[in-house]
Formats: structure tokens, C-alpha cells, sequence
């Protein structure tokens, strides 16, 4: 029976929370729809429900997010390490009724040429979890148990617990499905029907975020629920979750992670005035110094851009800069003319500045501020949209132009995992660092003079982003939870900058 009593985790050495993975034959087969509308359903019969996405991905957490009222996280043991999967999962789904997993691509696709390595079958392995396989039933019958059979008997750690079905057609068609699958020995858990689509458009890099149409986003998410509920037995789902096993280990805390980390090197020294020009006063006065050892410590903002333009983060990235002693103020380019008061260091993330280049550029007062900051000496971190922000100009529309490069839309996309070695010592890191990180746009930036790259990347070859004052600008996703000491150097740089 559904309940919120399916024993959550109650120590800090295990995890028992009831977990299930939603894996796919391909992408394209439904992973979204189930997931999300799972979440969703049995958060409406009162569960407290933990999402996760395995992967890269930054929008459909935002819709698990809707889904839950929790926040969406993601699993990546390419980006973190197999290692890592497990404490992250456990922090995200601690004091949680029951979690769900929603894969990534097909499930054994993972990264190029790593084998196993960040695809769905390795995540469901780490947590060990039992999958729920969504299958498209639109264009076969009988052939279905070979292809589930197929799947169910590849990886044998791999464990199937059942199948959802998609786009069935009619009762004679789900007729002849079960009659199929019951040679397989996969239970049939849920069968959805072909029904008009759910209205989740998509757009050059996938799915439109939540954050830009949240009123349908709600609706989307509703509709998703009332399909799962509707054609799915939740109550056979929720025991297949309380089936998985113990997760050993202590969950992920972000201040012990610091703590763990080796110690940074010394902190950056802030630019001198000849280094730099013009002294130019931080924006909204002072940023705070380092207070009298023994005194109370003053406040340490770390603004971090928001809003529709600037959805892309993971949510360690946050909690890691708050154990590190920061205080973490989200502002909206879109809208917010200046930054927020006190601050000492600026983060901006991914997202879509393309799609709002004319909102950012007639935002002048913001883009100003920001170049003032630069100026101050001040550590900013920028990742993909936030490396496009900091140029001269993106598709011909100004920008804040710390960086003199230029921005522009491209029909290429670029995308994949990347190893990279830092090439210059930044705000983030001293040169040698190494991290792993995820490319994933439809832009090109075509740099000038002037600033040190950021990266060195192994395949393709190539040095990547710009290290210039105290910015580091790349185009690469990474996760800090990979690297915690990235967090501790960037708000020691804004205690002594």
C-alpha cells in the first residue's frame, strides 16, 4: 500500500530509500513522460519523493522539480566518478519516502568509448536499484518479448522488474503485447495509449526549461501524472522500489567534502592597480574583507545569475559555495539592473542567452555593473551561457564585454564529454588541475586578444576558454562535487580579492 512510511534512510552509513530506475531500449521511447509523471503521481498520493536524472542534463530535473517540489539532481559517474553516485543519491533522497531515476539514452549507452561508463545500466548497478524499462510499443506486437528479453539478459547485474508500455494502439494491441512479454518473465507494469502529445516543446538544445513556460509546465507535468496514474499499477511500482537493496556508505555532505579535499594552494592575489587600470569601486560598495581572527565573520555574497536566461546548475555547486562560507544570492539578468548588495564574487551558469540576447543587452545597467566588477579584480566563474554573457557581443546584440570575443549562432552542435587539464591558474584552479566536463551548444566564439585559455582538452585537442583578471570562462559544463577544492579556492579569492 502506498504510504509515507517506506522506511527512508535513517542512518548516515546507509541508504534504504526505495529506488527505481526508468531506463529506455532508445532515446525518444518515453523515459520523460513516466518519470516525470510518476514523480508527480505519487507525489500527489503523498509520498515525498526524490528525483534524479543520470547524466548531464539540466532541463528535465527542472521538471521533476515541478513534479516533486524537490530539487531535481543529477547522477553522472562520468562528470563525479562511479564513486561519487552513490553519496550523492543518498544525499539528494535522504528522509525520502521512495526516489526515482530517470535514465539517459538508450540503456547501455553511455559515454564514447568508456564501455559502460555514465550510461543508465551502470547507475542502476551503483545504486543497486531495480529498472523499469519504458518500451515504444507503436510499431510491433510479438516482437517486444525478444526485445525485452534482449535487454533483461545482456548485463545479468542489470536487474529488470518490469516493463511500462508506450504508445499502445488499442485492447487488441495490449492484448497481444502481455500475451508476448509472458514468455519473457518481465511483468508488464504499466501500459500507456497513444494518446495526442503532452505538451513539452523542445528547441535547439531539447526540452524548453520549466523556468521559461512554467503555467504549462505545470499543466504538462499534471497531464504526465494523470496518464502514469492512470495506466500504471503504483502499487506494484512502490514494491518493486522497497525490492532494491541497501546502499552502504555515508551519504554526500558538502562540508565534509571540503574538509576531504587536499587543501588549495595559496589564493590568487588580487590585481594590482597597474595590473588592471583604472581602480573602479565594486558595485553596491565594499565587498567585505577578511574579518579580525577571533571577530565575527562579515557577510560573503556569491551572486549566482537565475532566471529564464540562466537555468543550467547543479545544486552541489550552491551548497558547496555555502560550506565554503559563502552566502549565495540568486539574481535574474533578465530583470535585476544591479547586483545583488555586497557582492564579492559572481557565478553564471548555463542556459539560453541566445534565445533572450535582446532582453540581456537592454539590461545596460546590470551589463555595466558586471564589467565594474571584473574590473574590481573580482573572482567570476562562467559556463557556456555565462562565457557568451561575458563577451563583446552575442549575435550582434551587446553584451558586458569583459571578454573581447564575440558570440554568434552556429547549425553545428557541439556536444560530449570532455577530460580537460587547466592550462592557467584561475579563480577555480591552479594549472594542472584535472576535471571532467560535458560541451552541449549551438554557438561559436570567436575570441580576440588578450585573456589565457582555461582548459586543455584531450579529445578533440585542443585549448579551450579564456583565464583573464579574475574570470574563468569556458564553454564546459563540470561538477564541483568532482573537485570540492574548486568551490573552497573561488570564495577564498573573494574573501582576499
Amino acid at each position: 500500500m502506498l504510504n509515507s512510511s517506506s522506511s527512508p534512510a535513517s542512518s548516515a552509513s546507509a541508504c534504504s530509500v526505495p529506488r527505481l530506475v526508468i531506463a529506455a531500449p532508445s532515446s525518444g521511447s518515453g523515459k520523460t513522460t513516466v518519470a516525470t509523471g510518476l514523480m508527480a503521481a505519487l507525489t500527489a498520493r503523498g509520498l515525498t519523493v526524490s528525483p534524479h536524472k543520470v547524466g548531464p542534463d539540466y532541463i528535465d530535473p527542472g521538471y521533476h522539480s515541478l513534479a516533486t517540489g524537490r530539487t531535481g539532481r543529477n547522477l553522472d559517474a562520468y562528470l563525479c566518478g562511479p564513486d561519487l553516485v552513490g553519496p550523492l543519491f543518498a544525499h539528494g533522497a535522504h528522509g525520502c519516502d521512495i526516489a526515482v531515476v530517470e535514465g539517459v539514452m538508450g540503456m547501455f549507452d553511455g559515454a564514447a568509448g568508456e564501455g559502460e561508463l555514465a550510461s543508465t545500466a551502470q547507475v542502476a548497478k551503483l545504486l543497486r536499484a531495480p529498472v523499469v524499462l519504458v518500451v515504444d510499443a507503436s510499431s510491433q506486437s510479438r516482437s517486444v518479448a525478444a526485445l525485452v528479453h534482449g535487454f533483461a539478459s545482456w548485463d545479468p547485474q542489470v536487474r529488470i522488474g518490469g516493463v511500462i508500455l508506450n504508445k499502445v494502439a488499442s485492447d487488441r494491441h495490449e492484448e497481444l503485447l502481455r500475451e508476448a512479454l509472458e514468455s519473457a518473465g518481465v511483468p508488464v507494469l504499466g501500459v500507456l495509449r497513444r494518446v495526442a502529445q503532452v505538451d513539452t516543446p523542445s528547441r535547439h538544445l531539447g526540452l524548453v526549461p520549466v523556468a521559461e513556460r512554467r503555467a504549462a509546465a505545470v499543466e504538462a507535468v499534471a497531464a504526465m501524472a494523470a496518464q502514469v496514474s492512470h495506466g500504471c499499477d503504483l502499487e506494484a511500482l512502490a514494491a518493486l522500489a522497497r525490492s532494491a537493496g541497501v546502499l552502504p556508505g555515508a551519504a554526500w555532505d558538502a562540508a565534509e567534502a571540503l574538509v576531504a579535499s587536499p587543501p588549495p594552494p595559496l589564493p590568487v592575489p588580487a590585481l594590482g592597480a597597474a595590473a588592471r587600470g583604472p581602480q573602479l569601486s565594486a558595485p553596491n560598495g565594499p565587498r567585505p574583507q577578511t574579518p579580525p581572527e577571533g571577530g565575527p565573520p562579515d557577510r560573503l555574497v556569491v551572486a549566482v545569475a537565475g532566471g529564464a536566461a540562466f537555468t543550467f546548475s547543479y545544486a552541489e555547486h550552491a551548497e558547496l559555495l555555502r560550506a565554503a562560507g559563502a552566502e549565495v544570492v540568486v539574481f535574474d539578468p533578465l530583470r535585476d539592473e544591479r547586483l545583488p548588495e555586497g557582492t564579492a564574487g559572481l557565478v553564471i551558469g548555463g542556459g539560453f542567452p541566445e534565445v533572450y540576447a535582446a532582453e540581456l543587452s537592454s539590461n545596460e545597467p546590470l551589463r555595466k555593473e558586471v564589467a565594474a566588477l571584473v574590473d574590481s579584480g573580482a573572482p567570476v566563474a562562467a559556463e557556456c551561457a555565462g562565457l557568451l554573457y561575458l563577451c563583446r557581443e552575442l549575435d550582434g546584440r551587446a553584451m558586458c564585454g569583459v571578454l573581447d570575443a564575440t558570440a554568434r549562432m552556429s547549425e553545428r552542435l557541439t556536444l560530449g564529454y570532455r577530460d580537460a587539464v587547466a592550462v592557467s591558474d584561475s579563480v577555480l584552479a591552479v594549472a594542472g588541475t584535472r576535471m571532467r566536463g560535458h560541451e552541449f551548444h549551438r554557438t561559436v566564439v570567436e575570441p580576440g586578444s588578450g585573456a589565457a585559455p582555461a582548459w586543455g582538452v584531450r579529445v578533440p585537442r585542443q585549448v579551450e576558454g579564456f583565464v583573464q583578471r579574475g574570470v574563468h570562462a569556458s564553454y564546459l559544463h563540470t561538477h564541483w562535487a568532482s573537485e570540492p577544492g574548486v568551490a573552497r579556492r573561488f570564495v577564498e579569492r573573494c574573501r582576499t580579492s
